[in-house]
């Protein structure tokens, strides 16, 4: 078994490395902190064509695949959870519309979504309905060659910028049920589509994740992705794939920038005359966390190559995201144990993964959820 990057993703992690260290790591906090929007950033990395990662190449896109994919957001992570956040719903969507947009759907979208000259999200979970998509309530009704969709949209990331919008909507008359659901491509301008207020959060600070409402937007029938109605849960469950291991990469972006910290303060930090990564309490501390880190960095790479291998992937990514988010928020907490009352102060920057990690383990489905798709998945192949 090999469990090194091919001399393609090493250079590419490399290339990356190098980006986050001079252009993210060093602005992070300030950012953070002031609630500065990274627009410098985020024009760098249309220049990297990091958003054309999962977009075919004949379309302008990178294609890095999902091992790829996850090398990304890793080491973005590692400078700054929130910038990943610009890529994160992006990606997803860019991912679902190459799988099932029609023929004239990726050729109108593709090309500007490879380049960053237009940003997607994803517009799924709402004020009643997060993790339990079948129990959505915004719906499209067909009006001729329209549609037109009302309801509430919840925790939206990107939401600003999405250009366009993939919604999730109701397209039947049954209040729940997955052959009532449908993605509708819904353009930014479109009378009716607004963004009624941001969302306060513990962390990941300085995007935007937003409540849109949906009142009387019309929308071409021409929008619905792949053309059919019906679809829709099968499309986004196909993306939360990849979702996943997007979450287990920007979890050990976070582990790592813990324990990074972590090793460093120990050996400048003394009490009693020494320096404390000499006390045995503090090396069984990093011993743990990057043991931990290292598990799940191979563990988020099976997964990864699982889904570019072609293979049903849903157990391998479940696991993957389900132990690098734990590992995220057990790496933050132990971080500023070792920093001490250093770790609390916002002058260092150990409070910021320490808020940043929470998110990890409810993102792309509380943990329960791919605890629960895990068993599943092995209970059916068992038989």
């Amino acid at each position: 078994m090999d469990f090194t990057l091919s001399e393609e993703l090493s250079a590419w992690r490399d290339s990356l490395r190098r980006f986050v260290d001079r252009e993210i790591a060093p602005v992070a906090r300030e950012y953070e902190q002031s609630g500065h929007y990274p627009t410098q950033i985020v024009e760098r990395m249309k220049e990297l064509g990091l958003f054309g990662v999962t977009v075919p190449e004949q379309y302008g896109g990178l294609d890095t695949g999902a091992v790829g994919l996850a090398v990304m957001f890793e080491e973005i992570s590692r400078g700054w959870m929130s910038v990943a956040g610009t890529l994160g719903s992006h990606t997803l969507a860019c991912f679902m519309i190459a799988k099932h947009g029609t023929d004239e759907q990726k050729a109108r979208l593709l090309p500007d979504l490879a380049t960053g000259a237009r940003r997607t999200a994803l517009a799924l979970t709402e004020p009643g309905a997060g993790s339990d998509l079948q129990g959505i309530t915004t719906r499209a009704v067909r009006d001729g060659d329209s549609y037109v969709i009302n309801g509430t949209k919840m925790w939206i990331t990107n939401a600003r910028y999405a250009d366009p919008l993939p919604v999730l909507a109701r397209t039947g008359e049954q209040r729940r049920g997955s052959k009532e659901l449908s993605i509708l491509l819904v353009d930014a301008g479109t009378p009716g589509l607004s963004v009624s207020r941001d969302l306060g959060k513990l962390g990941y600070r300085g995007i935007d994740t937003c409540e849109v409402v949906l009142d009387n937007v019309r929308v071409p029938a021409a929008n619905l992705l792949s053309g059919e109605e019906g679809n829709g849960l099968g499309q986004v469950l196909s993306a939360l794939e990849i979702g996943r291991i997007n979450v287990a990469a920007r979890s050990l972006g976070i582990a790592q920038a813990a324990f990074d910290k972590a090793i460093a303060y120990a050996q400048e930090r003394e009490a009693f005359e020494r320096p404390i990564a000499q006390f045995q309490a503090i090396q069984l501390k990093l011993a743990r966390m990057a043991t931990n880190i290292q598990a799940a960095r191979l563990l988020t790479w099976w997964g990864a190559a699982a889904i570019d291998q072609g293979a049903r992937s849903d157990v391998e990514a479940g696991m993957a995201k389900l132990f690098a988010s734990e590992v995220a928020i057990e790496a933050a907490l132990e971080s500023m144990r070792i920093h001490g009352a250093a770790g609390y102060s916002t002058e260092y920057e150990v409070e910021r993964l320490y808020r940043d990690a929470p998110l990890m383990v409810i993102g792309e489905g509380t943990n329960d959820i791919p605890s629960m798709v895990i068993a599943r998945g092995l209970l059916k192949r068992s038989r």
